[in-house]
């Protein structure tokens, strides 16, 4: 379903894991940053995939909300913690965008 917000279509929602090892981070739709499809959207079809250097278990718990170590899903924000809730939650993604920021990419 697509939105009305810029943060559902335009920011960070998750980091998805690709068979490769690349990721592509994905909207609140599950689609690529930018993408406003509102269909299911096969992410091999499009060159979205990215290569995170560094990216450990210990920095997908300071990206994950939960503070998970998964490397195959890792998720900014949930539903209890939408930025768009109030200063505390927007603060705390704006944290974790940090992190995400600090990170290099292979070329």
């Amino acid at each position: 379903m697509l939105a009305d917000t810029l943060r559902q279509t335009h920011l960070p929602y998750c980091l998805k894991r690709q068979e490769d090892g690349g990721y592509v981070i994905t909207n609140r739709n599950y689609e690529p940053i930018g993408f406003m499809t509102g269909q299911f959207v096969h992410y091999e079809d499009y060159p979205v995939s990215v290569s995170i250097k560094n990216l450990t278990p210990k920095v997908a718990s300071k990206l994950d909300h939960r503070g998970r170590d998964d490397l195959d899903a890792i998720f900014l924000y949930g539903d209890g913690s939408n930025p768009e809730r109030g200063k505390a939650e927007a603060q705390a993604y704006f944290e974790r965008l940090a992190v995400l920021m600090s990170l290099k990419i292979e070329r």
